[in-house]
């Protein structure tokens, strides 16, 4: 998850798009031939095409909010964890691990036959405090840090390994002007920590499937460009990389990302899988009905992109009600970017996905 300086509109409606063509994802869920009412939950409608539609998950409300937990169950078959895989959390001392929240999404996953996307293992926020103390004092040498992260990796994916079907395995490693950030890894390690992270997390766990996740790749732009290049190079080197995440990150107020499906074509084209895997649009508050309406075009947007994509296999929400968002802890004075409002009330954006995959149903030839 990330903040997003660009996207979507107020105005303009995207329309229906009659043709789609097909995923092709090995673990995409079962499709199912018979007819389902729009009434249906948005994990029915979507797996009647082998799309997972997914939410990431807020582990405090999980375990204590009752409608929270009862929405999460019967809404999606895919989960990501919202902050209880990051470093910060799974090792706070080190070389003391804490898998406990992990373990209990995972087994609530299992138990409501959700998938689970790991998220994330190499980022440069939300970091344990000794690591950036102990690079920061020179205490942690390059060599060091090396070692320390490919424990990390091999730690993480192997305790999860056969549970957890994708990892986010380096998470927005690019500036927008397609060059690579200046984090802590490229300042130590080099840029070649990009593709010691993929082999790593295959070693741990050969059959997840491993994807690059960055926000403001909705367009054709330097930044996305710089994505296909980073996975085309990486994959002639002979690392395993299964797919790119878009995290769609969408605000009302900004222009529509209008190049989104061409982008994700390319990757789809080139044999990379795609996903939108931290979907919202958020507004400057106090949300109205011309501003709801647009969100629901940038919901729209981002799923008919996905629907329209041979190789895109899931649409995951960065939370999905009001109640619990990140957005106004970030953005100050914006908000309502979730699919239903804070008494788990649906808003246009979620009437807009459940119509949308209502009428793509049998048009995505398997």
């Amino acid at each position: 998850m990330h903040v997003s300086r660009v996207i979507v509109a107020l105005t303009g409606a995207l329309g229906i798009i009659g043709l789609l063509v097909l995923p092709a994802d090995a673990q995409a869920p079962a499709v199912r031939s018979d007819a389902v009412p729009i009434t249906q939950p948005l994990r029915v409608l979507g797996a009647r095409d082998g799309l997972f539609i997914g939410t990431a998950v807020d582990m405090t409300a999980l375990n204590n909010e009752p409608t929270y937990n009862a929405r999460v169950a019967s809404e999606f078959n895919s989960v990501t964890p919202e902050n209880v895989m990051k470093w910060q959390v799974v090792e706070p001392t080190q070389g003391v691990l804490d898998f406990s929240q992990a373990d209990q999404l995972v087994a609530f996953a299992r138990a409501n036959h959700q998938r689970v996307r790991g998220h994330t293992l190499v980022w440069h926020n939300q970091l344990p405090n000794w690591l950036t103390t102990g690079v920061a004092n020179g205490t942690i040498t390059p060599t060091q840090l090396r070692d320390i992260l490919r424990q990390h990796i091999m730690d993480e994916v192997g305790h999860f390994k056969g549970k957890v079907a994708q990892w986010d395995v380096v998470n927005e490693a690019l500036n927008e002007d397609g060059t690579l950030r200046n984090t802590i890894w490229l300042q130590n390690l080099g840029p070649g920590y990009i593709a010691d992270a993929f082999r790593w997390a295959h070693q741990a766990d050969p059959r997840a499937k491993l994807f690059y996740n960055d926000f403001n790749l909705d367009n054709l732009s330097p930044k996305s460009d710089a994505a296909f290049a980073l996975v085309q190079s990486l994959r002639s080197q002979g690392v395993h990389v299964d797919g790119v995440g878009d995290q769609g990150h969408l605000a009302v107020q900004f222009p529509s990302p209008g190049t989104m499906q061409e982008n994700l074509k390319r990757f789809s084209d080139a044999g990379f899988q795609v996903e939108i895997t931290e979907a919202d649009a958020r507004m400057v508050l106090p949300a109205d009905a011309t501003k709801l309406d647009a969100a629901a075009e940038a919901y729209r947007v981002m799923l008919d992109a996905c629907l329209l994509t041979r190789r895109c296999t899931g649409f995951t929400v960065w939370g999905f009600t009001d109640l619990h968002s990140w957005v106004p802890g970030t953005f100050s004075g914006q908000g309502a970017a979730d699919i239903l409002d804070a008494n788990y009330q649906p808003k246009p954006a979620y009437n807009a996905l459940r119509t949308e995959l209502v009428l793509a149903h049998g048009e995505r030839d398997r």
